[in-house]
């Protein structure tokens, strides 16, 4: 089946198996390789990208389901600098091996885009559906907390 939609500011197509998932598509058709695998299960959050601006599992919505719909990974959240999240996460060592941070940060970046207030407790609980195996949330959560102010100035 042909399917059609937005990715990264880009009008794409591509045919598809019914049976295709939307971060299967998004790595094999397009070569967006930041969306990351790892449990296909929704459980861990390396697919986490954007659909309309809201945090979705690659792994669990079909190619299909994305027809003409506007999608973000996290290639598309920045252009040739790093974004005041990113510069967050590297500056507060919020990463380490590197494979869990684009579901990280599309995750936070739906979130501080809705919330740029979000309290400390609401960026835990929003960030408790992405496993990370190496830095211990810690790092992670400062970041976040940091960038609050860049999005809050974008809303002004």
């Amino acid at each position: 089946m042909q399917v059609q939609f937005e990715l990264n500011g880009e009008r794409v197509s591509a045919e598809v198996e019914p049976r295709t998932t939307l971060a299967d598509c998004i790595r094999n058709d397009f070569g967006q390789t930041g969306t990351h695998l790892a449990c296909e299960h929704g459980v861990c959050g390396a697919c986490t990208i954007l659909v309309n601006g809201e945090a979705v599992r690659a792994c669990l919505m079909l190619a299909a389901q994305a027809d003409g719909e506007t999608v973000t990974t996290v290639e598309g959240l920045s252009g040739d600098e790093l974004t005041p999240l990113q510069k967050a996460f590297r500056k507060h060592h919020a990463l380490q091996c590197g494979f869990c941070t684009p579901g990280f940060i599309t995750t936070a970046h739906a979130l501080l885009s809705s919330e740029p207030d979000a309290s400390e407790e609401r960026v835990r609980e929003v960030l408790s559906g992405n496993l990370c195996r190496c830095t211990g949330y810690v790092q992670i959560v400062e970041a976040v907390m940091e960038a609050r102010a860049a999005y809050a100035e974008t809303r002004r």
